[in-house]
């Protein structure tokens, strides 16, 4: 058996902010049945991924047979004061989520949680087994951060640590070590901590974040400009704005995030040219090009077609925007219910 406070340590010396250990039982029946009937009703759009491997998305053990505990492990990404905000004098440009705008993360934080638990298993002995998961891997990362007392799902349905923000990267280590303190079960509670809060529900442009707490990724921006292939509906086109790749309104609005910190691990390198991109760049791109300038980073993820894409979308909705909006970063969006 390892306890928390030790794994804690040799994360802290590994470069990450927060890190918390959960049983490895399966997640909260609450959140299972709300991820189930949100897939029932068509919330996850066109991402089928999501519904493949259920039993192991909502159950560690499925995963890693024997499995004891869960370790989360969370890295701030809140730019740093001279990295906020996007360069305004490329245009017409697009912006694009700070997340992506450092290195990959996944690389980043496989390498360090690959070296966490190599030292966990030198404390804790032979014959322990781990799996090390960072988005690739179907697993209800945001349930399971809560339960290791790392934060709580906002009604952006973001994980947010109170101390550090909504703006964190997760990774975990699935393992069959004991760990001494892991959390057994998620807190029980009649609301989230958010209260009256409804700053992310209003700051969303498209109404992807509903009143009753309903998140619709149909509507998402991150979604329909990363995930969604093909054209997109003119009506939720309208109101993307100049946001080429990602959205952060629902973060940038959450209280949280105003107190929090900037990301500390200066080894997470942000790109700020990434941040605010020419849109007659992208237009002009060849596939060796993009393939080139984005290497390391999440915005291959989308691929050059859905880039350009989004950028010929950018692009009108700047025409449409009153002199002074363009000069500010172009149109927020308009509210729909």
């Amino acid at each position: 058996m390892v306890h928390i406070e030790d794994i804690q340590r040799e994360a802290a010396v590994l470069g990450f902010d927060a890190v918390g250990a959960a049983d490895a039982g399966p997640v909260d029946p609450r959140q299972a049945a709300y991820f189930q009937s949100w897939l029932a009703a068509g919330g996850g759009a066109t991402m089928a991924w999501l519904g493949r491997n259920i039993d192991k998305r909502l159950n560690p053990t499925a995963l890693l047979d024997g499995a004891r505990s869960v370790i989360v492990a969370a890295l701030n990404y809140k730019p740093r004061p001279r990295d906020d905000g996007p360069d305004l004098n490329k245009t017409p440009a697009g912006r694009v989520a700070q997340y992506a705008c450092y290195d990959d993360y996944h690389v980043f934080m496989k390498d360090r949680l690959r070296a966490l638990a190599q030292w966990l298993s030198t404390v804790a002995g032979g014959g322990h087994r781990f799996k090390v998961c960072v988005d690739s891997v179907p697993l209800a990362e945001r349930a399971l951060a809560e339960r290791a007392g790392l934060g709580f799902i906002g009604r952006n349905h973001m994980l947010i640590s109170p101390s550090l923000g909504p703006q964190i990267f997760l990774g975990e280590i699935i393992t069959t070590v004991d760990v001494a303190g892991a959390a057994a079960q998620t807190p029980r509670r009649d609301e989230r901590p958010c209260g009256d809060c409804r700053r992310c529900i209003d700051a969303c442009p498209t109404g992807a974040l509903s009143g009753d707490g309903d998140f619709d990724a149909r509507r998402c921006i991150s979604y329909l400009t990363i995930e969604h292939q093909g054209p997109m509906e003119p009506a939720l086109a309208d109101l993307i704005g100049d946001r080429l790749f990602g959205c952060d309104e629902c973060v940038l609005a959450c209280p949280y995030r105003d107190r929090a910190p900037a990301a500390a691990n200066g080894h997470l390198v942000y790109h700020r040219q990434r941040a605010c991109l020419g849109l007659g760049d992208v237009l002009g791109m060849s596939e060796d090009l993009f393939e080139r300038q984005f290497a390391g980073s999440v915005l291959i993820r989308c691929g050059l077609q859905s880039l350009q894409r989004n950028a010929r979308i950018c692009l009108a909705n700047l025409h449409r925007a009153p002199p002074l909006q363009r000069m500010a970063g172009g149109p927020r969006g308009r509210k729909v219910r």
